[in-house]
């Protein structure tokens, strides 16, 4: 296993070259987090049906009164204090090792879409062919730099089995980071046996390899699933990260402030117990929020609102001394690959990527709120993931930037297509999209007057018409396999 050598490279173009925007002043974030601690002081945090959970917070000096858990103020971020600032999520691939915090930043796509769409055949349930489509499909792009998890839910497999089809493709089809199974303790502890097999054990005794997603259940309780599932990921040393999901007027109230402050408590609360498990764990603290239409009911991506939120818990997340995980990226509310989605989803991302945010989930593919991993959508989202990142490089002010000799070949009202200058950076310069046309109307109409999501279509179907898996030991491989068909044979299908 010395392909996994804690020397292995990062990826330089996960890192961010602009600084982060800060939208509130230190007077106001001390307002927040003091609001997070009336919150844990007077409200508290409910674990449901994890009494371990409970002993831990009992001997760390909380208040225990039944499953419920509250804090003096300042106690719940003190005990936050051992998690590191920066950590590396090792891959299998060295290469493609990410750094989580500093100045990093770590692209991954979609997460947990019942359905699927694309042009040809529509809106459907997904299925574990297109679970692997989409491991594929961000294998096979350097924009996005982390496999995800359960990127969609393939339902025609057993509820209670997937999670092994899911954990092998990304260590099969993928050679990215990636993350396990959260739905039972069980199933948190095979996904870590998976990684295993395939990084070692010592290895993994000291290194990250593998993330769990916590889900609070906002407001304010901790089943015994996600808190179990955390102790399970803690234990192992594997990456914690913590995700309360407030839709505001719903799981809190309606203004920014509050659901920054009660993302800040349900946050910190999670990443305590990590500590308090293993002191040192590595963890993120995350977010996934939005605002509703308060005449209907439904959820909005993309608001103002919303994009404020995602700004300020960055910041709130970086004075905690933790990596961030954005509750922004390609978010929508829309139906439809259309023009509505991607207005929705730049607004979040651009409100996430200056944020300061180091691990955006939700990158390409989201439509309908999350219900819907879409085709075209992931490929119209990857060329805005790709300017994006383009942008966050910022641009040098160097003697070879400014192409003095450039002007020097040339005279005025001359121009610079042919200088050698331009010769030399033509095919680097600026960042070129897969499916955009920039080409006159007639040529257009001629090719056969195709919009975005159709020509997306074409580059899907390259895309994975060309993929080729990365390669694995055939022992290991099998290793995994057998693991895998053991652990379904011992068990019933369930399939609600």
């Amino acid at each position: 296993m010395a392909r996994l050598g804690a020397s292995a490279p990062v990826a330089s173009y996960t890192r961010r070259n602009i600084p982060a925007y800060q939208v509130l002043d230190d007077a106001a974030l001390l307002a927040i987090e003091a609001q997070a601690d009336w919150i844990l002081d007077r409200i508290g945090i409910e674990f449901r049906g994890d009494d371990v959970a409970l002993d831990f917070f009992r001997e760390a000096g909380a208040r225990v009164d039944g499953q419920r858990v509250t804090f003096e103020p300042g106690h719940a971020r003190s005990l936050c204090s051992t998690a590191p600032e920066q950590f590396t999520l090792y891959a299998r691939n060295p290469e493609k090792n990410v750094q989580l915090g500093g100045d990093h930043v770590v692209l991954m796509p979609g997460y947990g879409s019942p359905f699927v769409s694309d042009l040809d055949r529509g809106r459907r349930y997904a299925t574990l062919e297109d679970f692997q489509n989409f491991v594929k499909l961000t294998y096979a792009t350097h924009w996005l730099h982390h496999s995800g998890g359960t990127v969609v839910e393939p339902t025609d497999v057993p509820v209670n089995k997937r999670y092994l089809d899911m954990v092998f493709s990304h260590l099969t089809l993928s050679d990215k980071p990636f993350m396990g199974g959260v739905t039972s303790p069980d199933r948190a502890r095979d996904s870590i046996t998976m990684a295993r097999l395939v990084f070692g054990p010592e290895f993994m005794y000291q290194n990250a390899v593998i993330q769990g997603n916590i889900n609070v259940n906002s407001p304010l309780i901790y089943d015994d699933t996600m808190s179990g599932a955390l102790r399970v990921y803690a234990e192992a040393g594997q990456c914690v990260c913590v995700s309360p999901a407030i839709f505001s007027g719903a799981m809190g109230p309606l203004s920014p402030a509050a659901v920054a402050a009660q993302t800040l408590a349900e946050g910190m609360v999670g990443i305590a117990l990590a500590q308090l498990v293993k002191p040192g764990c590595p963890v993120v603290f995350g977010s996934f929020h939005s605002t509703m239409n308060l005449k209907s009911g439904a959820l909005t991506f993309g608001s103002p609102e919303a994009n404020l939120a995602t700004m300020v818990l960055s910041q709130l997340g970086h004075r905690l001394g933790v990596p961030v995980r954005s509750g922004g990226g390609h978010i929508s509310a829309s139906n439809a690959a259309d023009g509505q989605a991607m207005q929705d989803s730049v607004g979040a991302m651009w409100a996430t990527l200056l944020s300061g945010a180091h691990q955006v989930w939700h990158a390409a593919g989201w439509l309908e709120g999350g219900l819907v991993m879409s085709y075209e959508k992931f490929i119209m989202d990857l060329d805005h993931c790709g300017a994006m990142m383009t942008l966050l490089q910022g641009f040098e002010a160097t003697e070879e930037a400014f192409g003095r000799d450039a002007y020097l070949e040339t005279g005025p009202g001359e121009n610079f297509l042919s200088t050698a200058h331009t010769l030399r950076h033509f095919a680097t310069a600026n960042f070129q999209p897969d499916i955009p046309e920039g080409g006159p109307f007639e040529t257009w109409s001629e090719n056969g007057s195709l919009r975005a999501d159709q020509r997306a279509t074409a580059q899907w179907k390259t895309m994975l018409s060309a993929y080729e898996p990365p390669a694995l030991e055939d022992s290991i491989k099998t290793a995994l396999s057998d693991f895998v068909t053991e652990r379904k044979t011992a068990m019933k299908d369930e399939w609600y």
